[in-house]
């Protein structure tokens, strides 16, 4: 049986142009590699959904788009949520966020070099990679994760210490398509 991805639109509207720029090339990607997502607001995410798919992945915004941040409380599902999920530029701030970590300014456009500190299934071995970077913050590293990339007060990527629940701050939908791959095949 195929995989089914759901992918969570983080954009403050719904059916708002940011989801061709920031979930759709997510779709496209998975769809390439022969996985199966739907897109869902994160307004409409409930429990009864998750049934449904095998994997979570929140998606980003554009710049100006923070809403979510004004939503947190919509995300407690993630707390409970027992399957692998991915959180994306403004997923992986709602992530940290979530588990107790500080959303923080940090702007950042362009490819930017990273150094992954850590050995992970998502990212693969320690070693340097660049990244598109999109976003005007990034969330400080939470209790419980480990730092996979970046600093503890600024991290580009995370991985919970126990549980399938990773975190990059930047767009792998433009340049690290490898990476979608990884998680899907978790």
């Amino acid at each position: 049986m195929m995989k089914q991805i759901l992918l969570v639109d983080l954009c403050r509207e719904k059916d708002s142009l940011s989801r061709y720029e920031f979930v759709d090339p997510i779709a496209a990607t998975l769809g390439s590699s022969g996985y199966l997502s739907m897109a869902i607001h994160f307004s409409d995410v409930t429990g009864d959904e998750m049934e449904n798919y095998d994997k979570i992945i929140l998606c980003g915004t554009a710049l100006k788009d923070d809403g979510y941040q004004e939503t947190l409380c919509l995300f407690s599902w993630i707390k409970q949520c027992e399957k692998p999920i991915l959180g994306i530029c403004a997923g992986m701030q709602v992530i940290g966020a979530v588990f107790g970590g500080k959303i923080v300014p940090q702007p950042a456009i362009g490819l930017e070099k990273m150094v992954i500190v850590k050995n992970s299934p998502l990212l693969g071995e320690a070693r340097e990679i660049e990244g598109y970077h999109l976003h005007n913050y990034c969330v400080t590293l939470p209790d419980g994760f480990m730092l996979l990339a970046g600093l503890p007060r600024a991290a580009n990527a995370f991985q919970h210490e126990t549980r399938p629940i990773y975190g990059i701050i930047f767009h792998p939908e433009v340049r690290n398509r490898w990476i979608l791959d990884r998680f899907a095949n978790l």
